[in-house]
């Protein structure tokens, strides 16, 4: 059943939210709990592939007796890597960063290495762009591997990407105080004197910009426990990895960092993203796939999301804008959205687009959204012209069917629920059960077929509860 409660004066709208807050109606039914990684792998809605932790030989080799020096000041690349492939040539082990201030370089991963740091540790990525290379028309990654197998990044320690020396700032998605703080700073305006650079350097080479940590075509990789902060770009960025952990780990970027996504996995297989708090710029946990792959497989699949939290990012949990090589088998439990421009945020276009299915989401806690608490869109970033001639169906027009959302909670946002298909490609076949949403506007849905709603209640002022264009079976 879906239900309704219309209050014309915005005031009766806010004193239900207060009412709501004080009598606990956003207090779901089915309480989620607290798991262990194994818990979730187990009691997956689809059939997980082995997930497991690298194990590497007691071996330890501190980057101290390589030359490095904790004082913030000394550029310590080579000692660092010459601890690494010590590691590395004498079969694996763990190469120590302890406390200090390691002032480096790019830092390439090897095989059967973990990188550990302990508490009080801050590595510090230099300012000087010059020493990021281009590699696949990007600067090159700051922590990076590639085709490498049994490798982790664990400990405590912080990585900071220096990306205050490289983000631009559009003026359209900056506050006026920032705004203004910012460019009396100094710094360099584009001709159009709407894109703020930090220096001239950035603004001559923004290409360059690059992610702060990147893994790519690897096979039983664990991130446990480390802080990424003030990334350039995007904040970690796994691609194409088999047998993923993502676990206790913190991403902090300023809320208005260009380009600042906190964890992008794309193409991988048999992943889990375990106990992360994310503050972005950008979108927080999201879901992205490019390429070729094999016949009848996905390129993103076997992916468990649980148990983390996203702050002021532009969506919690993210699905797209690539979504070409398909997704198949997520589950998405036990989070927190908090302050996101988009609670659940499912996006592509012609282009992009390919088949995602069979995705869950469940027990999802969101408060102060600021567009919409759930969001499905097959036109992003398409300028509007889709809306009135889309290109034909080929094959990267997106196809968003078998979603199943439940017990979702969200205090306040802008929209319920916005569902847009493309006519030839309606989104289809999504089951909610057990929403509760307070929110301005209610449900939209636009281009889109089998839609089954049981037990959904939205609290707005919005004199229809669900509005319909060229929807059918909407089923409430």
């Amino acid at each position: 059943m879906l239900t309704n409660y219309y209050f014309p004066m915005k005031k009766h709208f806010l004193f239900l939210l207060t009412i709501a807050a004080i009598t606990g109606i956003f207090k779901n039914s089915a309480c989620a709990q607290e798991h262990d990684m194994a818990w979730y792998i187990k009691n997956a809605p689809f059939k997980m592939g082995d997930i497991s932790e690298p194990v590497f030989p007691a071996r330890t080799f501190d980057i101290k007796d390589y030359g490095a020096v904790g004082d913030g000041q000394t550029l310590n690349t080579v000692a660092i890597a010459k601890a690494i492939d010590a590691c590395s040539a004498a079969g694996g082990g763990t190469v120590l960063i302890p406390a200090g201030d390691w002032l480096t370089g790019p830092i390439e991963l090897k095989s059967n290495v973990n990188l550990h740091t302990e508490w009080g540790t801050l590595v510090l990525f230099s300012s000087d762009h010059s020493l990021f290379t281009m590699s696949g028309g990007r600067g090159k990654p700051q922590l990076y591997g590639e085709k490498l197998e049994n490798v982790a990044v664990t400990g405590n320690g912080i990585f900071d990407g220096a990306g205050d020396t490289w983000r631009p700032l559009k003026q359209g998605k900056a506050a006026p105080t920032l705004w203004n703080e910012l460019t009396k700073s100094g710094g360099v305006l584009n001709k159009n004197g709407d894109m703020w650079y930090p220096t001239k350097e950035a603004s001559e080479n923004d290409r360059l910009r690059p992610i702060e940590v990147s893994i790519a075509s690897s096979k039983n990789v664990m991130i446990d426990g480390p802080t990424f902060k003030n990334s350039p770009n995007f904040a970690f960025n796994p691609k194409n990895i088999t047998n993923l952990i993502i676990r206790n780990v913190k991403i902090e970027n300023e809320y208005y960092a260009q380009n600042g996504d906190a964890i992008d996995l794309s193409s991988c297989k048999n992943a889990i993203v375990y106990h992360c708090t994310v503050h972005a710029g950008d979108d927080g946990i999201c879901m992205k796939s490019s390429g070729t792959t094999e016949k009848g497989t996905a390129g993103l699949e076997n992916i468990i999301i649980a148990e983390n939290i996203v702050y002021h990012a532009h969506g919690g949990f993210v699905v797209g804008s690539n979504t070409d090589a398909g997704m198949n088998n997520i589950w998405v439990t036990n989070c927190n959205f908090v302050n996101t421009d988009i609670g659940i945020r499912i996006k592509s276009n012609k282009g992009r687009g390919g088949l995602v299915h069979n995705i869950y989401i469940d027990h999802v806690f969101m408060r102060d959204i600021l567009n919409e608490a759930i969001l499905f869109s097959s036109y992003y970033e398409d300028g509007g012209a889709g809306h009135t001639n889309p290109p034909e169906t080929n094959d990267k027009t997106p196809f968003f069917q078998d979603f199943h959302l439940s017990d979702i909670y969200c205090n306040g946002a802008k929209t319920a629920i916005s569902i847009i298909g493309l006519p030839d490609a309606q989104v289809n076949h999504l089951y909610f059960n057990n929403i509760k949403i307070s929110a301005k506007k209610a449900v939209y849905i636009t281009e889109a077929s089998d839609i089954d709603l049981k037990n959904v209640t939205i609290i707005s002022p919005d004199k229809n509860t669900y509005n319909l264009t060229n929807a059918k079976n909407i089923n409430h």
